[in-house]
């Protein structure tokens, strides 16, 4: 038993010194001290990671298919009135989403941004008691009301009883609305008096699209959009107006949901026009993006880049149809956040590689300090003999 004691005696790595045998000195102190702080300092910073989730980022190629991307909006025009800012939304697949009005919210702004809370409607209308029927003669007691489209009905049972319903009439046959006072209902409804008692205001729009996940564009432009002849327009005729302030703040878009450190490049960006009008245009790089949190929790959005570029007005070519338009594309990357807890064993390991490696380095630093103090010191009393 003796014998193996002994042997594991003579196995000791940390042999032992007589403490009358040490030597303290100020340097080593001073080592001490600040190696001491630096190992606070240290694992102070390991500590923090370990109780943190980090993020592992990857690239994949996106191998989803048949999915919509929702589109979340914000937009402030200073000087459009709402009564004549439509949403489009169009995509490669030909499928078309004309004056959207669902899922989203439009603001009167007066001309110092505040909210118009409420407006009676037909301000400034002549007050016509019976509307006009569609065979001519007017609305008689106890008789239906069924108004004319003035040659837009698709069939003979077509009713238009309101000066939108005629408005979408025209916009489905590809028709320009050029004179509104000229149609019954718009006048009742005082059309064009709405909109002269709407002139400086601006409009605040916010809700969120649905769409399919290929590449398409969606754009705020005044007037409603029709297809004529294949090719997409907006009728500005019955406005009455030869320029258009597109001018708008983009107070906040986004490709899906929200998820932590997300950067949206558009949010608050401002822009004022300075010509009279022109197309503005956002040409943007969606990026698919999953992002899983330590509980397992995912969520599926996006994110995304862009560039801008400002066409010049000339109302008589397509390109330069006025308005705000965003032309977005898909990239077949997926970025995948993934967020992981340190495990206790690699924060153990740095722990123990913080501590041995300063008490190590300052156990090198002090024995180079104390031994070239002697060498020193021997010199001095050499040279004082000699």
């Amino acid at each position: 038993m003796e014998s193996i004691i002994s042997k594991l005696r003579n196995l000791d790595a940390y042999p032992k010194i007589n403490e009358d045998f040490y030597s303290r000195t100020l340097s080593g102190g001073v080592i001490t001290l600040a190696s001491s702080i630096l190992m606070l300092l240290l694992f102070y910073s390991e500590l923090r990671l370990y109780l943190h989730a980090v993020t592992e980022t990857k690239l994949v190629v996106d191998t989803s298919r048949a999915e919509t991307l929702r589109i979340n909006f914000d937009v402030t025009f200073p000087a459009l009135p709402c009564s004549i800012l439509s949403l489009d939304a169009m995509d490669i697949s030909g499928e078309q989403h004309l004056d959207v009005k669902h899922d989203i919210i439009k603001k009167r702004l007066d001309s110092r941004g505040n909210v118009i809370e409420t407006r009676q409607e037909g301000i400034g209308a002549p007050k016509i008691e019976k509307p006009l029927q569609r065979h001519g003669g007017r609305l008689e007691h106890n008789e239906t009301y069924c108004g004319s489209c003035y040659g837009s009905e698709v069939s003979d049972d077509d009713c238009c009883n309101s000066c939108e319903d005629v408005r979408e009439a025209y916009r489905k046959k590809g028709w320009a609305l050029s004179n509104p006072d000229l149609i019954d209902q718009c006048k009742r409804e005082g059309f064009l008096q709405r909109i002269k008692d709407e002139e400086g205001e601006g409009c605040n729009v916010y809700g969120f699209l649905e769409v399919n996940k290929v590449a398409g564009n969606f754009h705020f432009a005044p007037g409603k959009s029709f297809q004529q002849s294949g090719v997409h327009v907006h009728d500005l005729l019955a406005f009455q107006k030869d320029s258009f302030n597109l001018s708008h703040h983009i107070n906040r878009l986004t490709f899906g949901e929200y998820f932590p450190g997300v950067v949206n490049p558009l949010d608050n960006v401002h822009w004022t026009q300075e010509t009279p009008s022109g197309m503005y245009q956002y040409f943007i790089k969606v990026v698919p993006t999953v992002y899983t949190d330590v509980s397992g929790h995912t969520i599926q959005s996006n994110q995304f880049s862009v560039t801008e570029h400002f066409r010049t007005g000339d109302m008589g070519r397509l390109q330069s149809l006025p308005g705000v338009f965003f032309f977005y594309d898909l990239s077949p990357i997926k970025v995948t956040f993934t967020e992981e807890n340190v495990s206790f064993l690699h924060f153990l390991t740095n722990v123990c590689a913080i501590v041995g490696g300063i008490f190590t380095v300052s156990g090198i630093l002090d024995s180079f300090i104390y031994h070239g103090q002697r060498a020193i010191k021997k010199k001095m009393e050499l040279g004082k003999f000699n």
